[in-house]
């Protein structure tokens, strides 16, 4: 596993990226704001559209460092990379699994597994939480419904119940997400998910964690020599990261949900932080961006004992530990794949 360095976000639409020596130079206006050299970093994410020279890229290529092209929205636009590190005897197995519905519904299940499981243990917390002061009645009966539906995944189902059962899930989790929030009511709620362009304050917030998240877990299949294109919960479709969306999955209310409902319950952010599009779509303003990613690299320093590996990491490395953890599986040195469950 390797150790975590550094992601750089640009976060001003009008920053130009450039190369000078070994350096990674950022300019607004033709003036450098900012400058490092380029071995300091793992990661580079940039929102807007002024782009990078094609000198500063090619820097990145030969070092390994990923640059990933960010809408103002957060959504995913191009990423650059460099050569794919691993054996193809890894990616060969990772390919045939994906070609045979059984082992990919195998493998569904337990990615699904991590995420519903985690989703109850945000609920529970809450019930533990606010139980003598707010009522609980419908957060506790979804969280018994997920208890069920993660027996009915331990049992096998075939791909497309495992599909069924991880939007059941879905959509009974964020039914009661509103309840969640605590604070800001006016301006912070959640009446179902909403994405390209997300409708509201909470799911412009979730969507803009989850792209972010979804940087981190691509990043950290690619290090471990796998293909964060070729899914099995989320089948082949051209641009889009299959196996990343599948191993996020687990990682979603740990480190992105439970994010956003502390920034709004904190009042970290407020109403005024956010802006409505002409388009109906919603976005932050620079200054409340720029707390979030705060927010999300202090999250990411935060320490826990991971429940299989039994090691103290930072919260970081997860998507780095279970990336390394899959491709053990699909070489055939764990018998099965352990997903992140929060405990």
């Amino acid at each position: 596993m390797r150790k975590m360095l550094n992601v750089l976000y640009v976060t001003n639409p009008e920053a130009y990226l450039s190369k000078d020596g070994e350096n990674l130079v950022v300019k607004i206006a033709n003036e450098e704001v900012f400058r490092t050299p380029i071995h300091y970093l793992e990661g580079i994410v940039t929102f807007g559209h002024m782009g990078a020279s094609p000198g500063l890229l090619g820097m990145c290529v030969e070092k390994n460092v990923t640059v990933s092209f960010l809408t103002e929205y957060g959504r995913h636009f191009a990423t650059v990379q460099g050569t794919p590190r691993g054996n193809v005897l890894l990616r060969r197995t990772q390919y045939r699994l994906a070609d045979s519905e059984q082992e990919s519904a195998t493998l569904a299940s337990t990615f699904i597994i991590g995420k519903i499981a985690n989703c109850r243990t945000v609920l529970r917390r809450f019930v533990s939480d606010y139980g003598d002061r707010m009522e609980t009645g419908e957060v506790e009966k979804v969280s018994k419904l997920m208890a069920r539906n993660v027996l009915k995944l331990s049992k096998k189902p075939g791909l497309d119940e495992v599909r069924g059962i991880e939007g059941e899930s879905a959509r009974s989790y964020f039914s009661v997400f509103d309840q969640l929030i605590v604070n800001q009511k006016n301006h912070f709620f959640m009446r179902g998910r909403s994405r390209r362009p997300p409708r509201d304050n909470v799911n412009a917030l979730l969507s803009f964690l989850y792209t972010l998240l979804l940087h981190d877990t691509k990043s950290a299949l690619q290090t471990v020599g796998l293909d964060p294109y070729v899914g099995y919960l989320h089948r082949d479709r051209p641009g889009r990261l299959g196996l990343a969306l599948d191993l996020m999955e687990e990682f979603r209310p740990y480190m992105a949900d439970r994010l956003a409902l502390n920034l709004i319950n904190r009042q970290q952010l407020g109403a005024s932080d956010f802006i409505e599009k002409g388009s109906g779509g919603v976005m932050f303003k620079d200054d409340a961006r720029k707390v979030i990613l705060e927010s999300w690299q202090k999250r990411k320093r935060d320490t826990l004992v991971h429940p299989f590996l039994e090691e103290k990491i930072p919260v970081g490395l997860l998507p780095y530990a279970q990336a390394l953890l899959l491709a053990r599986h699909l070489r055939g040195d764990l018998a099965s794949y352990p997903p992140f469950v929060w405990r």
